[in-house]
């Protein structure tokens, strides 16, 4: 797994030496732009519009847009500086908290800790308090120049950091547009409501989830480059046009129940196989 970053987690004057990966993959298909006439790739040029010509890269410098069109130019030594003068900081533990303190709205990206080398016994110290205090770390980081706010907690025996962003990065609820204050609902409308959340109520199992449009694009792609016929897959049910909530709840259940049925006739008449190969086999 590619290290990402190396350096210390520290939590009172507790050093642990450690190494960052990336804990998830992005599985987007990227898909090229070609020329239609020739299929050829189409390049990006960079260009300047006053001056009229493409720039070379040693030409460009990075700059800060303060006002329409009025910038501050950074050049990358003072960039490199300042980035120099926090990464060579420890990343410092700074207060322990309960998971749950935290919503969901601010966690951005996942990355696995693995202990560097003298790591193992500090490393192991730190997860198992963290589990037996059913705690989670904050900290400060620097990844790809940028200072993040994160989490360290423990994910099946691994000790995971959480990106999260700082509060004025999620915007303001208040800004939503025609978010409904208390209305008044029915009574049935509310129970019916509930009994539906019931029955869709499982145990949390991420393999039963799937991309199906990326599998979709995949086969197409799979097709086309073996020159096969591409068969169409049958269009999903359109929603009943349903304007009653009552009516749309009542069909919900009914559309449920009648799920529930035939998943429990599946798995009787499976268990009911299995018990005659079972029966034939002591037979012989």
């Amino acid at each position: 797994m590619h290290t990402m970053w190396k350096g210390t987690i520290s939590f009172g004057l507790v050093n642990i030496p450690v190494k960052l990966h990336s804990a998830t993959e992005n599985k987007d298909i990227s898909l090229r732009q070609l020329h239609e006439e020739c299929k050829s790739p189409i390049e990006y040029e960079r260009t300047c519009p006053v001056c009229e010509r493409e720039v070379e890269k040693e030409e460009i410098v990075k700059a800060y847009e303060y006002a329409k069109n009025k910038f501050v130019v950074l050049d990358d030594e003072e960039l490199e500086e300042l980035r120099k003068e926090q990464t060579d900081k420890a990343v410092e533990i700074m207060d322990f908290v309960k998971l749950s303190d935290i919503d969901p709205i601010y966690f951005e990206k996942s990355y696995y800790l693995s202990p560097d080398e003298g790591g193992t016994k500090a490393y192991s110290l730190l997860r198992q308090t963290l589990l037996d205090t059913e705690k989670i770390g904050v900290a400060k980081i620097i990844i790809r120049s940028k200072e993040q706010l994160a989490m360290v907690r423990v994910y099946e025996n691994t000790l995971v950091m959480e990106t999260i962003h700082y509060p004025d990065e999620v915007r303001d609820v208040k800004e939503v547009p025609n978010v409904p204050e208390e209305t008044e609902l029915g009574k049935k409308e509310l129970e019916t409501a509930k009994t539906l959340v019931e029955q869709l109520t499982s145990d949390f199992d991420p393999e039963q989830y799937k991309d199906d449009y990326r599998q979709a694009l995949l086969d197409l792609i799979e097709a086309k480059k073996n020159n096969e016929d591409i068969s169409t897959a049958e269009p999903k049910p359109t929603p009943d046009n349903v304007t009653d909530l009552m009516e749309a709840l009542e069909k919900s259940l009914d559309k449920n129940q009648k799920k529930t049925k035939k998943k429990a006739t599946k798995k009787k008449s499976t268990k009911t196989g299995n018990e005659k190969k079972s029966t034939s086999k002591k037979t012989s």
